[in-house]
């Protein structure tokens, strides 16, 4: 029996996939998302650059503790760090001090057609030069960097901006790399959300109820001490740890339905912190929360 026809003027498959995709990856988009991640992930690239200052010459200085040889058992063949030909105290601070600057402009959008891309080499640098002292929040906040180099973040909230509007130069217009570095953002986002849900789901804990006891009882756990209020209450603790895991799996899915997209990502401004504290890991939670900034939808886009 043959196919009856499709009726006259309603789109194929394959032309509906084709203004998702150019929808998604090439629709021009405002300023003031990408401006407000630029924000956000300075901050948090700031927070963790600085965490290596006490240390800097016992990691990586002339006889630290982090030798070439050992990097080579770590990182890629091709792996390469500017730290890695500065081994003498003055260039090494140097070199770190200006890393720093250089992140400090990002945040504060100065120069960001070329701080955006020095900032992303520069993080990128630091953690290539210590790799095994890099924790989940230096990745993502590594991604976001490089997101923000693709993207024209310096377009609002940014002294780059401020110095336009005294020049009397017009707004710039909605900008394609943007949405392009958004979209890289959700899909991290995703993914990111995704693989914690599936790698916690092995996890006899996360099943009966009680990973989230596991985490807060470590000693190395995060910034609030839970142990105490989850002893009271097995129920609460059983809540607690599904909840971290149902969230997770509804935003990785979520991310991709427009009509839950913008109250999931809202819910996680403040959802990914606290289950950052929760699980001793507070940046990775913040870096999470950053991300979700880049997946608020065009609703909010469109009011650049």
């Amino acid at each position: 029996m043959n196919a009856a026809p499709r009726p006259s003027g309603s789109p194929s498959l394959g032309d509906a996939i084709g203004a998702t995709w150019t929808t998604f990856w090439f629709t021009p988009v405002g300023a003031w998302p990408l401006a407000a991640v630029r924000i956000g992930g300075g901050l948090l690239a700031l927070a963790l650059w600085a965490g290596y200052a006490r240390d800097l010459e016992t990691w990586f200085g002339a006889s630290g503790m982090i030798p070439p040889g050992l990097l080579a058992a770590w990182r890629s063949p091709y792996g390469v760090s500017v730290f890695d030909f500065l081994p003498s105290s003055p260039l090494l601070w140097i070199a770190y001090l200006a890393g720093g600057l250089v992140l400090a402009c990002v945040t504060v959008g100065a120069l960001t057609p070329v701080t955006t891309v020095l900032g992303a080499l520069a993080f990128a640098s630091l953690l290539h030069r210590g790799p095994m002292l890099a924790g989940p929040a230096d990745d993502v906040v590594a991604v976001i960097l490089w997101c923000l180099a693709i993207g024209r973040s310096g377009d609002a909230l940014s002294i780059d901006g401020g110095a336009r509007s005294r020049l009397g130069r017009p707004s710039p217009a909605p900008s394609v790399r943007s949405r392009i570095a958004l979209g890289l953002l959700r899909i991290h986002a995703a993914v990111i959300a995704g693989a914690a849900a599936l790698a916690q789901l092995k996890g006899d804990v996360w099943w009966n109820g009680t990973a989230a006891w596991w985490l807060a009882a470590r000693a190395d756990s995060g910034l609030v001490d839970l142990t105490g209020l989850f002893l009271r209450s097995e129920y609460l603790l059983n809540v607690v740890t599904h909840a971290i895991v149902l969230f997770e799996a509804l935003f990785a899915a979520g991310m991709w339905i427009p009509a839950v997209r913008r109250p999931l990502a809202i819910a996680g401004l403040v959802a990914w912190p606290l289950i950052g504290i929760v699980g001793g890991e507070p940046f990775w939670g913040f870096a999470l929360a950053v991300l979700s900034l880049g997946c608020l939808p065009d609703a909010v886009e469109s009011s650049a």
